[in-house]
This record gives structure tokens, sequence and C-alpha cells, in this order.
């Protein structure tokens, strides 16, 4: 049987990311867990979500980074989230240089699909939960649901099926309104 999913974009959902104290995540010590995250996947995993993140790493591209700095920085992420008992179960990412035109950099929905094929997801189900445009409109092409989070959600043209100014109050708003 096919279980539901949240994706969540990475930078500015999951982690801080443009702030006075972290311009660009290209290092583990780039890396700073935004309030309330741990807590909001862990309220995800008890509510029967796989949770996955979907990040588009075109520092890789450009060569800010390169793909082993890209796995540190996962793991630090994972390792944070753990201290909730929170689990991402898996991740994808996408390395391309922006405007490459590839199948798997946001707004294109090759990531969720691939996860979804991979993990047996109900995409009519599940959510994706971004801090830009270009996250809901991946989302929206995969088919699945859409969540804009974070200050910018009132500076764009509001597309999502749900607003809210974190990830936090996402889980919050499922704990309080799923049969689960």
């Amino acid at each position: 049987m096919k279980q539901p999913a949240m994706f969540l974009d990475r930078d500015g959902v999951i982690n801080e990311v443009l702030t006075e104290r972290v311009k660009f995540v290209n290092q583990p010590e780039d890396f700073y867990l935004l309030d309330g995250v741990g807590e909001a996947i862990n309220l995800f995993n008890h509510l029967g979500y796989k949770v996955f993140v979907v990040t588009n790493q075109g520092g890789i591209g450009l060569g800010y980074m390169n793909e082993a700095a890209l796995h540190q920085v996962h793991q630090r992420m994972k390792e944070e989230i753990a201290e909730f008992h929170g689990v991402i179960d898996d991740i994808a990412y996408c390395p391309h240089k922006p405007h490459a035109n590839c199948a798997c950099r946001k707004p294109q929905p090759q990531m969720i699909y691939d996860l979804a094929r991979k993990h047996a997801i109900d995409l009519r189900h599940s959510y994706m939960v971004g801090d830009r445009e270009m996250d809901i409109e991946a989302g929206k092409k995969a088919g699945v649901n859409t969540i804009l989070v974070g200050d910018r959600r009132h500076a764009q043209q509001p597309t999502a099926d749900l607003e809210f100014k974190d990830l936090w109050h996402v889980a919050h708003y499922f704990k309080w309104n799923t049969n689960t």
C-alpha cells in the first residue's frame, strides 16, 4: 500500500540561508537548523508521513562545493534532526547549474517522481513544502498538495494550497487536522 509523504525543500525550510549568520550552505559549519524543524519532522514521522528532502544545489555545478561536502552537510542535517527523534527518509538533490534546463532541477518535478517511485508514495495525499515559487511549481507539476512557508510567502503570488510561517506551524496544523 502506498503511503503519503512530506517533500521538503532544504534551504529556508529546514535550515537558515541568506541570513546575517550564513549566506549559502556549502559546508557543514554553514548549516543551522531553523527553530522547530526537528520537532516538526518528528511529528510528521509520528503522523505516518515519509519525510524527504528535495533540494536544488547549483553550487556544485558552479564549483562552490563538491558532492562530498554536500553529503557532509546532509549528514549534519540528519544528525541535528535526530536529536529531536526526527527522521529524514531520503534526500534528492540536483547538482546542476541554475538554468541548466535539466529534468531534476526544481521547478521540474523529477526529484519528487523519483522518490515517490522508489518509496511507493501516494502523490495525491502528499505535500511539497517550500519557501519559493519554484518549490510550489514543482509540487503542482508532480500532483502533490503544496505549502509555502517563510517570510517571503506574502511577497509572491499566492499559488500554494496552504501558507504557514514555518515548518513547525505546518506540522501542528497537520497534528490537529488529521485523523491519525
